[in-house]
């Protein structure tokens, strides 16, 4: 048995049931768990659904936990053989819109940080009345602005660029080591150089990247945001309405990619973003998982109670 199977096997038997469902073409690998009002889990890069297996297990007793592997991440398609510049954040708002209409949900709360933030804002513009609320995890989002590009930051985002090299799946692929030493250094690094956040479950994450496809997957991402990136490093995004929706954000103090203090643009992107910052890295979901299990239970909670009043 792998590391990979084993780490199924353990949440299978924790009672978290995975399926694939097809949207149109594209088979979707989702990860399920609890009862409830429905949450919908989006990971990041690196990441695929069983990052969030920490705080389905917190919050099963109160929530349905949807977690799925985005589009060309761990076991959901993918639609292309090699490099695709078509998975952008749209494409996957539409993705996931798609997933919860197969599942039967008209409306539910979010909870996701990297890519899976950048998810949440398409989903949040695309069809807000669908989101009852949106919990952001270290979120990325047009207010960075220049300082993500700044000389001293280049350090930290130079696999943006790499990974949109066609020839970068196949080196970081080339062998079970190359592919241990760059995708540790990620969790590692983002997790505040703590190895022990991700130990556990390093040699399933190398199993989950060395399935066929995955390491390109995820590389997609960077070559479909490619071109939103440069215009709003260069400021000349075009500006989007503030979003309405209920908004709460908790930020590591200690994340080396997206500084806690680059939070101070939120307000022109959210209306009425209420903010948080605890002593994780990047990973906030990984890291401390219990402290976003309540904060998700007093979040959603009281949209819940609030609309009940209403």
């Amino acid at each position: 048995m792998t590391a990979l199977e084993k780490a199924f096997a353990d949440a299978a038997a924790a009672g978290i049931t995975q399926r694939k469902i097809d949207i149109g073409g594209l088979s979707v690998n989702v990860a399920r768990f609890g009862k409830g009002p429905a949450l919908l889990l989006l990971h990041g890069w690196p990441e695929f659904w069983l990052v969030w297996r920490p705080l389905m297990l917190r919050l099963g007793d109160s929530f349905e936990l949807i977690a799925p592997d985005l589009r060309g991440c761990g076991d959901t398609g993918k639609p292309m053989p090699g490099p695709d510049a078509s998975a952008t954040a749209e494409r996957h708002a539409l993705d996931m819109f798609a997933l919860m209409d197969a599942l039967g949900r008209d409306r539910f709360g979010v909870i996701g940080g990297d890519l899976g933030a950048y998810v949440m804002q398409a989903m949040s513009h695309r069809q807000p009345r669908r989101l009852s609320g949106t919990l952001y995890l270290c979120t990325p989002y047009p207010g960075l602005g220049q300082r993500y590009g700044e000389p001293g930051h280049l350090i930290e985002v130079w696999y943006q660029y790499f990974q949109q090299l066609p020839w970068a799946a196949q080196l970081v692929g080339s062998s079970r080591e190359s592919c241990r030493l760059y995708f540790r250094h990620f969790l590692d690094h983002w997790s505040g150089d703590d190895p022990a956040v991700f130990g556990d479950l390093l040699e399933a994450y190398v199993d989950n990247f060395m399935k066929p496809g995955n390491i390109q997957g995820g590389f997609d991402w960077y070559l479909s945001s490619a071109p939103n990136r440069r215009l709003w490093l260069e400021g000349r995004l075009p500006a989007q309405p503030r979003i309405e929706i209920p908004s709460r954000f908790l930020w590591g103090r200690r994340d080396p990619l997206i500084a806690p203090e680059w939070s101070d643009r939120l307000g022109d992107y959210w209306s009425e973003p209420s903010i948080s910052f605890v002593d994780t890295g990047h990973y906030v979901h990984a890291e401390a998982p219990g402290i976003v299990a309540e904060e998700a239970r007093g979040f959603f909670g009281g949209l819940q109670n609030g609309a009940r009043e209403n």
